[in-house]
């Protein structure tokens, strides 16, 4: 019968304000996590802390994140072509890869470095140590806050994995600061290391989270905030929709999720009541499930195979 294929306006419009936002928000977080991060290699260079150079490199982490991330979104604002159809916008989800995977380096690397100092630990100059902890702790909330309220750290991937970025740095700061007031006070030399691995494992959190999910959307895998039998039902539900199969959902890119399916409807439904049917059904997944971009195909014949759904072998 045919074939209708929707994109909303309403959601186009308030993706690509959201992104602006996003933009801004990387590049102010760049410059200033950037400029201290210089400021941090250094003083953990003099003071001989493994727990701020650890804060420093998750700091380099983050620059380069930022970096790549507001690349991403450079990239994904050209226009599509014949030779990408969606355009560039899937650049931010490898951005957010290579993210997940710089950060989970990283924390092997400072657990390699831990492991030495446990071994001889060496003297840490403390209390220049405190000051440059305090200061890094500062700057991280500031862009953790230029973040929060200027970004859309929910929903967009890139944005998400620069803003765990900085949390975990944050935290990482806070560690610094405990591990030199430990020092200053107690003479605890292995509170240094201890900080280190601690900062550690929040960077390694991060990073296997910012990864899996990103993975997930190049293995067109079906988005988080989607559930899949929920909206089968809601299909399935709308006056004169027989039945669905060949039933694909994916992302593009964070926030931009696509369907495509093949809906059978009576053979004698008239063109006039197909678009409205397409329309009603466009309506209630933006509306109540997330897709932004469905394709939806309607026949007259039902098709014949095991998985009437997936039109797989395997049905979950």
């Amino acid at each position: 019968m045919g074939h209708d294929h929707g994109h909303s306006h309403g959601h186009d419009h308030g993706h690509h304000h959201t992104h602006g936002a996003n933009k801004k928000v990387l590049l102010i977080s760049f410059i200033i996590i950037a400029g201290y991060m210089i400021i941090e290699a250094i003083g953990g260079y003099i003071t001989n802390s493994l727990a701020l150079l650890a804060d420093a490199g998750h700091m380099l982490s983050d620059a380069i994140s930022l970096g790549i991330s507001l690349l991403a979104f450079i990239l994904g604002e050209k226009a599509a072509n014949y030779s990408k159809t969606y355009g560039y916008k899937r650049f931010e989800i490898l951005a957010a890869v290579l993210n997940g995977v710089t950060l989970i380096l990283i924390s092997l690397f400072i657990f390699f470095e831990a492991v030495e100092r446990f071994q001889n630990p060496p003297e840490v100059a403390s209390t220049e140590m405190l000051i440059i902890a305090v200061i890094g702790l500062l700057v991280n909330i500031v862009v953790a806050w230029i973040m929060m309220r200027g970004g859309d750290v929910e929903e967009n991937l890139n944005i998400r994995g620069a803003y765990l970025h900085v949390i975990s740095d944050m935290l990482g700061s806070i560690g610094a600061i405990a591990a030199a007031l430990l020092i200053k006070f107690f003479g605890w030399g292995w509170a240094d290391p201890v900080a280190s691995v601690i900062v550690a494992v929040l960077v390694l959190r991060s990073g296997y989270y910012v990864t899996k999910a990103s993975l997930n959307v190049l293995m067109e895998g079906t988005p988080n905030n989607i559930d899949i039998d929920n909206m089968i039902q809601t299909i399935q539900s709308i006056k004169g929709i027989q039945s669905i199969h060949d039933l694909h959902v994916w992302s593009i890119t964070s926030g931009l999720n696509a369907l495509s399916c093949h809906a059978v409807v009576d053979a004698q439904m008239s063109i006039a009541e197909a678009e409205k049917l397409l329309h009603e059904i466009k309506h209630e997944l933006e509306e109540h499930h997330n897709i932004h971009h469905p394709t939806i195909q309607l026949e007259t014949s039902p098709h014949v195979h095991d998985n009437s759904i997936l039109c797989m072998t395997c049905t979950r």
